[in-house]
């Protein structure tokens, strides 16, 4: 059943995140046609004129049909960002991880494990779960009488399986934003080919080449290098900032976990 209930969520998570990519590249199309093409942004009041000087929305529509597939991924990146931010910070808890973690370890060291488990009760979160959790194995274990090799064993295993269940909700979607470094820069890059192109069927014509196209072709480029690499970087800066974030999260709970095999080896050697 908890089986099919994860697949389920997992399709229907996987929808949404198909419906945002789509959803992005449709509104990037609908922001490069109707505001940077406004006619009002170019000489003669068509957008097949040249831009008005100094008009930047002008100038990135004139980068061609690769600019709205940019805008999307520039779209995407800043969605997904926002989306991580809320989820991960929701699971860090409700209270200051960092103080929450201080008083949790002060508790474990002094056995007060009724104490840290209502703490972790009112701090809540992708953090404080696996402690509960290991904090409950360990009543049990002390009850059992376990020597400390079996207890650090069982206590470490109800963590990593408590863990493993947290950990896809807070790696999801990082792959989106882990793809859009290398797309954005490929997408800019096509751009750029393509407006390359453009320049040198320019040049090549026959007689006086067409100086108009020629500019065109390179300012096209240009534009698609530029967004391309600015999708790419923005996008790096997310997938890093996320993934530190993760891994403090990971760190609390591994840090946690050995304070508590550590307090049990100590409650068994107080007994010996």
């Amino acid at each position: 059943m908890a089986n099919v209930k994860k697949e389920k969520a997992a399709n229907g998570g996987g929808m949404i995140s198909g419906i945002i990519i789509v959803a992005c590249i449709f509104v990037g199309w609908l922001i490069w046609n109707f505001i940077m093409g406004n006619g009002a942004n170019f000489e003669g009041g068509v957008n097949t004129g040249h831009p008005l000087p100094g008009n930047m929305l002008a100038m990135v529509y004139k980068g061609g049909p690769i600019v709205p597939v940019l805008l999307g991924l520039l779209l995407m990146v800043v969605v997904f960002s926002f989306e991580r931010f809320a989820v991960i910070s929701k699971a860090a808890g409700k209270g200051n991880l960092d103080q929450f973690m201080t008083n949790l370890q002060k508790d474990i060291k002094a056995g007060n494990i009724e104490g840290a488990i209502a703490a972790c009760d009112k701090q809540k979160g992708s953090v404080a779960n696996p402690i509960k959790s290991a904090l409950l194995k360990y009543q049990e274990v002390k009850k059992e009488g376990f020597d400390s090799e079996a207890a650090a064993e069982t206590i470490h295993k109800e963590i990593e399986e408590v863990t493993s269940l947290e950990m896809p909700m807070l790696e999801k979607h990082m792959t989106v934003l882990s793809t859009m470094v290398s797309l954005g820069t490929l997408a800019g890059l096509l751009g750029t080919v393509t407006g390359m192109i453009k320049a040198f069927s320019a040049l090549s014509a026959a007689g006086t080449p067409d100086q108009a196209a020629l500019a065109n072709g390179i300012s096209e480029a240009l534009i698609n290098t530029a967004t391309g690499i600015s999708t790419s970087a923005l996008a790096i800066i997310a997938y890093n900032f996320f993934t530190s974030k993760i891994d403090t999260l990971t760190y609390s709970i591994d840090e946690a976990g050995n304070t508590i095999v550590n307090t049990y080896r100590h409650f068994r050697s107080a007994q010996k």
